[in-house]
Order: C-alpha cells, then structure tokens, then sequence
C-alpha cells in the first residue's frame, strides 16, 4: 500500500478516534502495540538510567519493561481496592528525588484519582526542584470518562492498547495521545526510528481476524487461548506478548515497530461499534453488582459506575483453580487480570524490582482476582453459573 493511502487510512483512524478524545489530531502517534506507545513517551521524557519511574504494582509486566528497557527502575506503589487503582498513601510514601515519572493506571475500564496524582507530581516536583512527569496508562479505559471528561486527556501523556482483549481491537496495536508540546515534538522526532512491519506479520493478522471472528465461540475458547498464548510465547505468531517479554528485562528484537494500515482499517471499523458495546458492558456489570450485592459479596461500588466502561468485571474467589475449573466446565469465558503484581511474568518476581512487603493489598488480591465477562450477551448464563458457586465467591 502506497504512503498516500496509508496517510488517508491514518487521518480517517484519528478522526474516529477524536469523537472521544477531542484533542488536536497531531497529538496522536499510532504503534504495533501500546507498550510501545508508553516507551516512547517515556524516552521522550527523558526517562534513564538512575532515573524511578511510580507504577502501581498491580498491572502488566510490559509496563515495568517499557521502563527496565530504558535502564530506568520501577518502583511499585499498592492499590486501593476500592478502584484497584494507586493508593495515593502508598505513591507519596514511595516518591523520592529520583522520581521522574508517575504512571496513572486506568484499572478495568476506570480512572481515578487523577487530579489528585497530578497534584501530587507537581508539589514533589517543586520539591526537588525538577519535574515529575504523569503519564495516563488508559490501556483499559478507551470510552470511558474520568469526572466528564474522557479517558486519556489527562496528564502530560496517555497511551492506550488495542490488543485483543481491549475496549476495542485491532488484533495488536495500540496509540498515545501526547499533551505537553516539548514532549510530543520529541515523539515526532522519534518516529524515525520505528520500522515497518514484516508481510508475514500483516498476513498473520488477518489470519487471527479470521480466527477469532469464524472459530472462536464457547466451545473453542479455552483450547483455542490456550494455543495462541503457548504460540505467542515461543514467538510462533503474532501475539500479546513474546516470550522474551516475560521471562527477562531485555527489549525483544523488532520491538519499536509501527502500526499498519491493516490495524488501522480494522481500528476504524471497531471503535464505531465502540458504544453499543460499551453500555452492554455497563449494564451486564450492574447486574452483577446487584447479585454480589444482594448476597453479601464485594463488589463495585456503585459511586463509581457513572463512569466506568468495566472492560471486566473484577470478582474475588475463594479458590481461584477451583472457580476456574468450574467456569470452563460451565463455559464461562473469565479472564485473568492480574493474577501477579506484574502479570504475566515468568520470572522471579525481583526480575522486575518488585518488593512485595510494600503491596500487601496488591498481593491478597493477585491471589484471589477472576474477571467477569462483560461484553456477554447472555449474562444470565454467567449469574445462574455465580449461583452455583457462590461458597466460592468472597
């Protein structure tokens, strides 16, 4: 595909985007995945050796190493489990003059805290007498809003993933949106140094387009992740994460690489189905509230439902192996956000600089944590298959 129809297919992708963020079109950057998105914000803050980048030690482990591949170090704040979000105590206690930048998670769809964690760079900037850096992770939380205003139109920077999994997809992919001018001048710059993606892997892309929209149902679900996490951890296709990613902190070859105009297309064609989808998931995650609430369980406070996209609906089990084994049996899709401070992580947890005596809400609920489908057109399914389990469900 020539350049030229590549660069309509990007102006058409931005405006779509821009019906949610309402921001200057030219602060978009697209990339193969959103990891890569977060990378080059940080390199563009000047992020390095010596330097601590705040993450809350409840998320990906492509966080961490967009981080340890710029030499930097992670440093884990916990969560509040209220929002599964940074608990602000923990991130003041955990801030030190070596602080250059604080990631703000958007956990299952929900931002919060922001003007907070923004108030918080500012004063400990001044502090030490240079700037803190926030960076927005919306990776999440696409559609969703934070206190009226979109998702991603905070902080210095957002980025944000359109992997499988996603509010909406384009198989892998992701893009930031870059709000201070100095910082995205240096994204522009930078963009000379992506490379372009293979024809086999454009090929394989579409391949899984088809997979997923013709093969994949309830009775093919879990054999068939099965063999696409196993295949993308051996780097045998294109996948989430290569199997580099999560057993070592050295940047996988090929890994500054950026979006093609086949993501692009497919983008386009999935954030215009983005609403209708979007209060599916509100709806279905109500009902579930309803039911955890109606038989004494935890479950989302309904304060935070107004602007909540809920991607997943997080559930808190007893028995996580055994509440897993049952979900298949029943053919109930559960997801596994985030079963590890660092998720999916191979490797010792040190690997990745994470103490865990400083997380312990963070670590009780990586033991515990299931997710709830939320785009489930029969939810009626999953709440009779809750009923049945609900020994299980703390």
């Amino acid at each position: 595909m020539n350049a030229t129809k590549v660069s309509i297919i990007e102006k058409q992708y931005k405006a779509e985007l821009n019906k949610y963020l309402h921001c200057d079109e030219d602060a978009i950057f697209f990339y193969w995945k959103g990891r890569v998105a977060l990378y080059e914000i940080l390199r563009a803050m000047g992020v390095g050796e010596g330097d601590e980048v705040l993450v809350q030690g409840y998320t990906c482990v492509v966080v961490a190493n967009a981080i340890m591949y710029l030499k930097a170090t992670p440093i884990y704040a916990d969560i509040d489990k209220k929002t599964f979000n940074m608990n602000l105590d923990s991130l003041k206690s955990r801030i030190t003059e070596k602080t250059k930048v604080i990631i703000c998670q958007n956990t299952y769809g929900l931002s919060s805290n922001l003007e907070e964690l923004e108030q918080i760079a500012r004063e400990y900037g001044q502090k030490y007498g240079h700037a803190i850096y926030t960076i927005e992770d919306c990776t999440h939380g696409f559609g969703g809003k934070y206190h009226g205003k979109s998702n991603g139109v905070s902080c210095d920077a957002s980025f944000f993933s359109t992997q499988w999994s996603k509010p909406f997809t384009t198989g892998v992919g992701g893009f930031s949106v870059i709000h201070n001018s100095d910082i995205r001048a240096k994204v522009k710059k930078n963009q000379a140094d992506l490379v372009q993606p293979g024809l086999k892997e454009v090929v394989e892309l579409k391949l899984m387009y088809f997979v997923r929209q013709y093969v994949i149902n309830d009775f093919t679900y879990w054999p068939m992740i099965r063999l696409y996490r196993w295949m993308s951890r051996h780097n045998l296709v294109v996948g989430s994460s290569s199997g580099e990613e999560i057993v070592g902190v050295e940047m996988p070859e090929g890994y500054l690489k950026a979006q093609s105009a086949v993501q692009m297309k497919k983008g386009i064609k999935s954030v215009k189905r983005l609403d209708a989808v979007n209060e599916l998931r509100r709806k279905n995650a109500q009902v579930y509230t309803e039911f955890l609430n109606k038989h004494g369980k935890y479950y989302v406070d309904e304060s935070l439902h107004a602007d909540h996209i809920f991607i997943r609906y997080p559930l808190l089990v007893n028995d996580r192996e055994e509440f897993r084994k049952r979900a298949e049996d029943a053919k109930v899709i559960l997801g596994e956000w985030f079963e590890a401070p660092v998720y999916p992580a191979d490797a010792s947890l040190a690997t990745w600089k994470v103490d865990t005596s400083v997380l312990p809400v963070a670590m009780d609920v990586c033991e515990h944590m299931v997710n709830l489908p939320t785009d489930e057109k029969n939810v009626a399914k999953v709440i009779a298959f809750l009923e049945k389990q609900i020994d299980l469900v703390q």
